[in-house]
């Protein structure tokens, strides 16, 4: 399978095409990319699914795909690497490359609110404008730009709920998990007795609550949770094992490896080395 690599830190780029110029690309970079009219199939990683005016994917690093284009479409393309997410001082989602990650488990737009779909719209309006009217500061108009969009599409993956829960879950439990995916890096901020009352429950009642919304325990939605990121760090990143312990808040290398050993079966060394 071919590879794609970007050359600068943030590729921007409209098209109007009627076919996939792309087929069953690797890519090593995330790629926004926005459907500004036209209508057909996307596929991602084998998963296929329809699209049409108004949704926005994210195709995360090693992820493949392709579009299956029913006539003329048009998309702007946002390519960015993950140097570019840490570069940017976000104020309060300091994991926001974990949650993007998160968008490789989804089928789909990741434009899941209403209000955010025309926010979006008028976005990418813009931000076609900036990339088709060069002048003075355009680059630096083009980053907000883009930056606003990845807020939004953080704001809405933070949104999407665990594959095991009920179709009527209490929003209580989904303020609950937001406030784990913003604090997994905290572990004195994640034991149950913090977030029970963080949100005015019980310990016992808040884990009873938990299990009969999501079908799984506070705990092991936690645990995997921190699992995947640790994966995707192992994955994407030249981060040392220790690196990755400081990140997450485990005391030393020992203390992570016991802790990812239990669930996955392999040291961090030699799940960075099958993966490799």
């Amino acid at each position: 399978m071919a590879r794609e690599n970007i050359y600068q830190s943030l590729e921007v780029f409209y098209e109007k095409v009627d076919e996939c110029p792309l087929r069953e690309r690797a890519f090593n970079f995330f790629e926004m990319v926005y459907v500004i009219e036209g209508v057909g199939l996307h596929t991602v990683n084998g998963n296929r699914f329809s699209y049409s005016k108004g949704d926005l994917f994210l195709i995360t690093p090693n992820d493949s795909h392709d579009f299956d284009l029913d006539g003329t479409c048009e998309f702007m393309v946002m390519r960015f690497g993950e140097n570019y997410i840490r570069e940017y001082q976000w104020k309060s989602i300091d994991h926001i490359e974990c949650l993007l990650y998160y968008a490789s488990d989804l089928s789909g737009s990741l434009l899941v609110n209403e209000q955010d779909k025309k926010i979006v719209e008028s976005l990418i309006q813009n931000l076609q404008q900036s990339v088709e009217y060069v002048g003075i500061y355009t680059e630096d108009l083009i980053r907000h730009l883009v930056n606003s969009i990845l807020v939004i599409a953080a704001r809405n993956l933070a949104l999407v709920k665990p594959n095991s829960t009920s179709l009527t879950i209490d929003q209580r439990i989904l303020q609950v998990i937001d406030y784990i995916q913003e604090n997994i890096r905290y572990p004195e901020l994640l034991r149950i007795t913090v977030i029970a009352d963080k949100f005015g429950f019980s310990p016992t009642y808040l884990g009873s609550f938990f299990r009969k919304q999501c079908n799984e325990s506070l705990q092991h939605y936690i645990s995997s949770y921190r699992i995947r990121l640790i994966e995707h760090r192992l994955r994407f990143s030249d981060k040392r094992i220790h690196e990755i312990a400081d990140e997450f808040g485990f005391t030393d290398e020992s203390h992570i490896n016991k802790f990812f050993k239990r669930h996955k079966g392999l040291s961090l060394k030699a799940f960075r080395n099958v993966e490799a």
